[in-house]
């Protein structure tokens, strides 16, 4: 099965990071949501979306890309993110809940979600040097490669 994944990496380049991971075990091309059009990106069999979480929701140029996406029948998809704060499974289902929303109302069937914690340097948090500094780390990395991993069943 052909595999995409697109992600929208603003700040720091978190975002960026775990989706090389995952395209890399997946053997999947990865592109912004500025090099590939959201037709094209609906021509793949299994499409992950992700990017940085900004107050409760993923950055609105991947929302705006998942709007401009064709309708489907039940296309596979993933989401995933990185954020100042996440990891809990409550708090990973309400940050994607946006996405997740435009994806099922235009037919496409997510199938599972990653988020880990990325280095946020928004707002006041600049002036402090940021917060979570050094993140994605090499435990991330190894939670987005299992979580790649765990999709492959679906994909082949």
């Amino acid at each position: 099965m052909n595999t995409i994944i697109i992600v929208h990496s603003y700040h720091n380049g978190s975002t960026r990071k775990i989706a090389d991971v995952i395209g890399k075990e997946m053997n999947a091309e990865v592109k912004t949501t500025t090099a590939i059009t959201p037709e094209e990106a609906a021509k793949y069999e299994f499409i992950g979306l992700g990017a940085g979480i900004d107050s409760g929701h993923h950055y609105s140029p991947l929302l705006d890309f998942a709007e401009a996406m064709p309708e489907a029948s039940g296309q596979k998809t993933f989401l995933f993110s990185t954020a100042g704060i996440a990891g809990k499974e409550k708090k990973k289902l309400s940050d994607h809940k946006a996405l997740r929303v435009i994806l099922n109302r235009k037919g496409y069937k997510v199938l599972d979600e990653f988020s880990c914690k990325g280095f946020n340097t928004n707002s006041f948090l600049k002036y402090i040097g940021g917060m979570n500094k050094g993140r994605p780390n090499a435990e991330d990395f190894e939670a987005a490669a299992a979580f790649a991993n765990s999709m492959k069943g679906w994909v082949e």
